[in-house]
């Protein structure tokens, strides 16, 4: 694995409605190698891409403009995908269905949100 390119070869989904932050977040993980699909501002979008495209890994927001969403980890954890939350809310505010997935509270750097989607294998 290349150092400079930990991701490589990885097709990350990424579901982000914050303009500046997808766009951040998008940059980070194509320097790091990964192919992302997205990013994607909705779950109805992020969940038709999950029917006709195959990916690695996501990248999902919680609060995707109308308030908490947790459909498209369900789709995820359905479809055996691991995933991690990029978010500001508190491990209690989430569900118990997903409170022990893997998340980075924002804001966050490029940095921390390679090494979470490195440890999502």
């Amino acid at each position: 694995m290349d150092a400079a390119r930990p991701l490589e070869g990885r097709r990350i989904l990424l579901v982000e409605d914050d303009y500046y932050l997808a766009t951040d977040a998008c940059s980070w993980l194509v320097a790091a190698g990964a192919e992302v699909v997205g990013p994607l501002s909705t779950a109805d979008e992020a969940c038709e891409s999950l029917q006709d495209q195959a990916v690695d890994a996501a990248v999902i927001d919680i609060n995707l403009g109308g308030g908490p969403t947790y459909r498209i980890a369900s789709e995820l954890a359905g479809r055996s995908v691991p995933f991690l939350f990029a978010t500001g809310y508190d491990v209690v505010a989430i569900p118990e269905a997903f409170r022990n997935c893997p998340r980075v509270e924002k804001p966050f750097s490029g940095e921390q949100l390679i090494q979470a989607v490195q440890k999502l294998g």
